[in-house]
């Protein structure tokens, strides 16, 4: 009986116990994962800005003509009628083959056909009366035809034994000597027009409407302290599909002699004054696989807006198409921002 009553007491003192313990202690119930986030982070809003921007690349100085002087035919020098490095003009003979030849050719052809010519002459007199046959006259004529066509193809081959300048311009070194047999494949010097050269550049396709033609651009060479200006002429309309960039060719006016071909130059493109551009931090656009995009923080939560992109300054970036006045971009917390994030933000 006593022991009954031990057991019960004990059994007492342990229930009383726990349950004091419990009526003590608060139970935390774990939150529930996945719930919405808020992210703190500063942003800008977005506000028009006036924007004064170039475009700075390289080119390179070509002649606006160049060619390499080279014989049509196979024959030998007898002459050559130019000066290295002289100034020579359209149409000026600069070296003459031997043609002797094809004069002497050329007079027995003019004699064969004067002697056609009478016998036509007579012929009509007989066809007239009957004395001969209407077909014996055109054999006639017919043979005079081939003989001036003779004459005509002896000439072409005489002009060709004089190598003329096809255009107004500069001579380069010459590389034969009187005497010599050249080829269609002889190079005898080279021939530029430098009063006016031309100027070759690349540029990104995005700035196409910067460069349209009779635009003024601004060039420096290596070792010269003056600044050279250039008209732009012409520009590829087909970006290169591996670079996307245009090819754009601008033209110098260089009668004062001071620019020489070969040149490497550096460009200054001025682009137009923008009184409206939307500028924001460099650090705010998030590159992705396909385009870029900028968190914009909307109703108190974030969205991810694609945007287009224009120049770019050491800081800033201008934003072509996305964003508008008034827009609210982040500037901090780009890597934890996810699409429907709750952001609060701080402007900056």
């Amino acid at each position: 009986m006593a022991h009954n009553t031990r057991l019960q007491f004990l059994s007492f003192i342990a229930l009383s116990t726990l349950l004091f313990a419990c009526g003590d202690k608060k139970v935390n119930v774990p939150a529930k994962l996945g719930g919405p986030k808020t992210l703190t982070a500063e942003g800008i809003v977005v506000k028009p800005e006036l924007f004064e921007n170039e475009y700075t690349t390289s080119g390179t100085l070509v002649p606006n003509e160049e060619v390499s002087i080279m014989p049509e035919i196979q024959g030998r020098i007898t002459s050559i009628t130019f000066k290295e490095g002289a100034v020579v003009t359209q149409g000026q003979v600069l070296a003459q083959l031997y043609n002797e030849d094809i004069k002497a050719q050329i007079q027995k052809l003019r004699a064969q056909r004067e002697l056609q010519v009478k016998i036509r002459t007579r012929q009509a007199e007989l066809l007239n009366i009957g004395g001969i046959s209407q077909q014996d006259y055109e054999t006639t004529n017919t043979q005079i035809a081939a003989i001036d066509a003779d004459i005509a193809y002896s000439q072409a081959q005489l002009r060709r034994t004089s190598i003329i300048a096809p255009f107004s311009g500069r001579t380069g070194i010459r590389n034969v000597s009187t005497g010599a047999i050249v080829t269609p494949a002889t190079v005898l010097t080279t021939l530029q027009q430098t009063a006016m050269l031309k100027m070759d550049f690349s540029m990104p396709e995005q700035y196409r409407d910067e460069v349209k033609a009779g635009k003024i651009v601004m060039f420096t060479l290596n070792g010269k302290q003056d600044t050279f200006a250039a008209a732009i002429a012409a520009v590829e309309p087909t970006a290169n599909s591996t670079t996307r960039t245009l090819r754009v060719r601008a033209m110098v006016d260089n009668k004062a002699g001071k620019l020489g071909p070969g040149a490497f130059t550096h460009i200054i493109i001025p682009f137009q004054h923008n009184a409206n551009a939307v500028l924001i931090p460099s650090q705010a656009v998030i590159p992705t696989n396909r385009e870029k995009v900028v968190a914009m923080v909307k109703n108190g939560r974030a969205t991810m807006v694609p945007v287009k992109i224009g120049a770019r300054t050491n800081d800033r970036v201008e934003i072509l198409q996305g964003l508008a006045t008034g827009d609210t971009v982040l500037i901090t917390g780009i890597m934890q921002v996810k699409p429907d994030m709750e952001v609060k933000v701080i402007v900056k």
